[in-house]
């Protein structure tokens, strides 16, 4: 069995404006308090307006969500007393016109140096799954052949409509917004770990960018675990959408480590038709028509997430997800991704409307 870890980033809003609050040290200082959050579960992102959290290592998805579900009730209660609202989306509605505060932090402001313009709009939230592999080789291998699936991964999570105050017209803006890192995208395939290993050094070298850090691929291989971290989706409204994510994403690590173990072989999609797979779902999630980069065709969205699912099939058997994956993507189907929630949210009540759905789903389903 494979395990797995989520990393769940949150944005900290202005319950009266809407607009980013900088409050991420006060509320941060609630949550040390807490005898239910340790301090190592309590993590802070680029700007002062965020929280970040992970679970432990797991083997299951219940002790995922149970973990998810706990640090948001006391998210949710320390954000109550900064009197901020604690929004578990993917992107800030809306933004001051003044440059952000950012986390003391050197390596943050080593950022901002690096590339101040895009550090200054970095309200945009991730979702990180990490799924724990073999050894650096197979995690190499399974990176080669799970690309033409993460514009799948975008799709189901979209959950970042708004920007500026206004209807960006993508299901997911984030994406859009981290095509101006450098290193960004579907990564592209190595011939093993030590071509990775070298290709990462030699873009460190270049100095365009900082650090291994910033290599904001959507999948690359995690330097501080024995995992592969795929960072495809959206920040989620519900810890179950977070759960669901990460379901899927291990069937497809799993089912593309077992597939390199046999050499089976796997479409190599063209770089340049990932790129438009992954513009696509970014903009359409699925309320339309998805690219599917090994025909290069337009295919409905339902279908190429139940092409994925008979990718996964057997994986989702044998870790016990099927269930899940399943309960999961029917609520998609019924109420929407994020985004379509946000949208009906604001369309019928303005901000209001949307910091509602905020503050009714980070811990309950309202």
């Amino acid at each position: 069995m494979a395990t797995l870890g989520i990393e769940e980033e949150y944005l900290l809003l202005n319950p009266d404006t809407g607009l980013p609050s900088h409050q991420a040290e006060e509320v941060a200082g609630y949550l040390h308090r807490s005898p239910r959050v340790t301090d190592g579960e309590i993590q802070r992102e680029l700007l002062s307006c965020q929280i970040e959290t992970a679970t432990p290592v797991s083997s299951t998805l219940t002790e995922a969500e149970e973990y998810l579900l706990n640090f948001r009730s006391q998210l949710e209660t320390a954000a109550g007393k900064a009197s901020v609202v604690a929004a578990g989306t993917a992107s800030a509605p809306l933004i001051a016109d003044h440059y952000p505060e950012l986390t003391d932090k050197e390596r943050y402001r080593q950022l901002k140096d690096s590339a101040p313009g895009i550090v200054g709009d970095q309200f945009v939230n991730g979702l990180h799954v990490h799924v724990s592999i073999p050894d650096r080789e197979s995690g190499v291998q399974a990176l080669n052949r799970i690309r033409e699936w993460l514009p799948a991964i975008v799709a189901l999570s979209c959950n970042s409509p708004y920007w500026l105050g206004r209807d960006s017209g993508f299901g997911s803006w984030r994406v859009v917004h981290y095509r101006r890192w450098p290193v960004q995208g579907c990564p592209p395939t190595f011939k093993d770990a030590n071509d990775y290993e070298r290709r990462i050094q030699q873009l460190v070298a270049t100095g365009a960018i900082i650090d291994r850090g910033v290599l904001t691929w959507m999948a690359r291989l995690s330097d501080s675990y024995p995992t592969l971290e795929v960072r495809a989706g959206d920040a989620q409204l519900r810890a179950r959408g977070s759960v669901l994510l990460a379901a899927l994403v291990r069937g497809l690590v799993s089912t593309a480590v077992k597939e390199a173990e046999r050499d089976v072989l796997r479409p190599n999609p063209e770089p340049e038709l990932l790129d438009a797979a992954m513009w696509q779902a970014a903009r359409q999630g699925m309320t339309g028509m998805l690219v599917d980069p090994a025909s290069a065709e337009l295919v409905p969205a339902q279908t190429r997430v139940r092409d994925m699912l008979e990718f996964i099939g057997q994986a989702l058997d044998t870790e016990g997800d099927t269930e899940w994956v399943q309960a999961g993507l029917t609520e998609i189907r019924d109420s929407g991704t994020g985004s379509e929630q946000q949208r009906r949210a604001m369309e019928s009540h303005g901000m209001d409307g949307l910091l509602e759905l905020y503050r009714g789903t980070l811990v309950g389903e309202r």
